[in-house]
């Protein structure tokens, strides 16, 4: 135990009160040493204030004696009372045991401390800001205290510690910024509130400029603003909204680049809707505010905002959500634009665009993120992405190329998409993609496949490789094909043109081995070709045929029809080549059987093809469509003196195929219209009558090598047929030998 003389020039009256457990009898004892330090203020005794200040900064602060430990604090406290202005130069003896009792385990002690500190500050002030992170970091911790008393005391210093930091112009920010990020990841909500006021604080003091530091502790800000207690969220929400209103009236001295990660990582946070639209609000004005600095970071901003933009209307935060994202993904492609142009009118490469936006766009990562949002579940993010996809390759194609493998499989897969509006879009990708001249595409690439048609070499070789792609998923995927399939051709006929498809299309098919899925696929082609208003100017190409070009287009096509009998003669119907109905329904029918009418013969044949309810079907539909005003002109024709013979036996031909239903006796009754003056002046005239005159460029037509090829077909498929048929009948016989 210490002797009285230990404790000197301490009276041992004076311990004892310092000692004691009464507030009154510590305060007198207080009051003696307030009156001793003036005293030896007076006369310069330095030494003697030292030795007290270490008597009660160690031996009373730090007794195991908590009455002992508040003696020693308000004995400090009396100490800077009594120095006055002098206290600056014992500053550092006086605050630091004092600090150290602010994590006192007894609750009377820790607010003993606040007091204590708070008349040294009040004394002091400014000169206690050497060791103001001492005093910042013990107010950081002791602003979590549950207990009232200490929480009032703390906010007191806390107040007075604000006032003094407000009105110094001596403050050292950066020595303070460390300890401010350090305390800005706490995760206690009044000690955030703590953080948020000072930062709010320091902010308004004119002289001090945090927004250099801000990227240093926005991160911790974004994390308070996901704090649970509402009034820390409201805190922490006005001081990034003076933050932003800050950096827009001057982005000049704003550091964008080091700080849009960190808004891009808190923008996908979806579990709070404030937390995520503060984000997006940031990002949509540093993408106004900086402009080309934001390239670089477009892939993070798409991982960001693209999944905002499939937020539905369920709340006023959510659409705001949606609405701020849509203007950043808007104000990008603005920005991709401008760019563009601006290097457009300064220096061009050789391929036309921009070196310096090519420079900044790194376009691997940007198209990785749209490759992966492209099979989002959202049908208005997987529209944005394939609008970004399209927008990139109008305004950098060469770049783009370069990433069309990886691309081209996520816009296969995204045409079987069930919304109308992704698989538009994507067609429209998939069209400025494969429409793009060769020159565009590398060497290696023009070499994959051959060009669409010998007179056209520099197609884009990605034309024919994705309608081959995509004939293989239509045989594939049956559903795609009856869901998807018409909707698909029809658009990129709208998209392209109409007639380099469907040359394309039958090219392929010609060729495919896959002898069932072309007969579907010719069938589906064909009913698109006779009832979508998409291909009305094809169809008038080739009801025609008065150019060298549409009858050249008629045996391109012709040659694939032959797939499927009712659809070739679907095609002749349209193309009105009727006397080769007449030899295709006799090639279809080859046994004889003799048809007497009063204006002309018919031979009708039966056997070649075997007659199935979907053949039956087919021609059902034939008929149907002979009533449709796209044949409207075929009835019509029906009118002329003398009527066209051919055109009337290839109608009776089809009649005699079907059986007498529905169909048969529509196709009966529009017949029984045929004037009966016409057919007996035809009746009469039979002999002198002179066949209708084919136009000059239908003679070039070889019919006859059309029908042989038509024939070697039909012989395929029959082939084929009898090969199924045996092979099942195979596997049937194996089974019931194992059984």
């Amino acid at each position: 135990m210490m002797s009285e003389k230990d404790y000197a020039p301490l009276s041992p009256a004076c311990v004892r009160a310092l000692h004691d457990k009464l507030y009154d009898k510590r305060k007198t004892a207080a009051l003696e040493i307030e009156k001793m330090v003036k005293e030896f203020a007076s006369l310069n005794k330095t030494n003697e204030i030292k030795r007290l200040l270490k008597v009660l900064g160690q031996d009373f602060a730090n007794s195991t004696n908590p009455h002992a430990r508040k003696g020693g604090l308000i004995g400090l406290a009396a100490i800077a009372i009594a120095l006055g202005r002098d206290t600056s130069l014992y500053t550092e003896e006086l605050i630091y045991p004092i600090v150290a009792r602010f994590s006192d385990p007894d609750s009377r002690v820790k607010y003993y401390a606040c007091e204590s500190l708070y008349n040294v500050a009040k004394v002091a002030r400014g000169a206690v800001l050497p060791q103001f992170s001492q005093i910042f970091s013990a107010l950081s911790k002791i602003a979590t205290d549950s207990e009232q008393s200490i929480k009032n005391a703390s906010e007191l210093l806390d107040r007075l510690m604000k006032d003094i930091v407000t009105e110094s112009p001596s403050f050292d920010l950066p020595a303070f910024m460390p300890l401010l990020r350090e305390r800005i990841y706490t995760k206690s909500s009044f000690a955030r509130q703590f953080v948020i006021s000072w930062i709010s604080v320091l902010d308004a003091v004119p002289d001090i400029d945090l927004i250099i530091y801000l990227p240093e502790i926005l991160d911790g800000l974004f994390k308070i603003l996901d704090d649970p207690m509402l009034e820390v969220k409201k805190m922490c929400d006005t001081v990034l909204g003076e933050f932003l209103r800050s950096i827009k009236s001057n982005p000049a001295r704003v550091d964008f680049g080091s700080m849009i990660n960190i808004l891009i990582g808190h923008a996908q946070e979806k579990n709070d809707e404030i937390l995520q639209f503060t984000a997006i609000t940031w990002i949509k004005e540093f993408v106004q505010l900086s402009g080309p600095l934001m390239l670089p970071y477009m892939s993070g901003i798409f991982t960001a905002v693209l999944p905002c933009l499939a937020y539905d209307a369920d709340s006023r935060r959510m659409t705001d959500i949606k609405e701020t994202a849509t203007a950043v993904n808007h104000t990008l492609m603005k920005l991709v634009s401008l760019q563009v142009e601006q290097g457009a009118t300064a220096v061009r490469t050789a391929g036309g665009e921009d070196n310096e936006v090519r420079g900044q766009l790194d376009l691997p990562s940007v198209v990785e993120v749209l490759t992966q949002h492209i099979a989002h579940s959202s049908v208005q993010t997987k529209v944005a992405v394939l609008r970004w996809i399209h927008h990139l390759y109008i305004k950098l194609p060469n770049k783009m190329f370069s990433y069309i493998d990886i691309l081209f499989p996520a816009l296969l897969r995204t045409l079987a998409d069930p919304a109308d509006e992704v698989v538009q879009q994507c067609l429209v990708v998939i069209a400025e993609v494969i429409s793009a001249p060769a020159g565009e595409v590398s060497q290696d690439l023009s070499k994959t496949q051959a060009p669409i048609r010998e007179a056209s070499p520099d197609v884009n070789s990605y034309y024919t490789k994705f309608l081959i792609s995509l004939l293989n998923s239509f045989s594939a995927d049956k559903h795609l094909l009856e869901e998807r399939g018409s909707f698909i051709i029809r658009q990129l006929c709208v998209l392209l043109n109409a007639e380099d498809i469907y040359w394309t299309l039958a090219k392929i098919l010609l060729k495919d081995s896959n002898l069932k899925f072309a007969s579907l696929m010719v069938g589906t082609l064909n009913m698109i070709l006779l009832t979508s208003s998409e291909l009305f100017e094809l169809r008038n190409k080739l009801k025609d045929l008065n150019t060298k070009e549409s009858c050249t287009l008629f045996c391109c096509l012709y040659e694939t029809w032959c797939h499927d009998p009712v659809a070739t003669v679907a095609l002749c119907l349209l193309t009105q080549c009727y006397k080769h109905i007449c030899d295709l329904i006799k090639v279809l029918y080859p046994l004889r059987t003799s048809l007497h009418f009063s204006f002309f013969s018919l031979t009708v044949y039966s056997g070649n093809i075997e007659v199935t309810v979907e053949f039956l079907t087919e021609i059902d539909k034939l008929v149907q469509l002979i009533e449709s005003p796209i044949f409207a002109y075929l009835r019509l024709e029906l009118l002329e003196v003398p009527c066209d013979q051919h055109l009337v036996r290839a109608l009776y031909g089809l009649l005699m195929l079907l059986p007498q239903t529905e169909a048969f006796q529509t196709l009966r009754t529009r017949l029984a219209c045929i004037p009966s003056l016409h057919l007996e002046c035809t009746h009469r005239r039979e002999a002198a009558t002179v066949p209708k005159k084919l136009p000059e460029k239908l003679k070039e037509i070889d019919f006859k090598k059309l029908l042989a090829h038509f024939n070697e077909v039909q012989a395929r498929h029959k082939d084929h047929k009898k090969s199924t048929r045996a092979q099942k009948l195979a596997v049937l016989q194996k089974a019931n030998v194992d059984i």
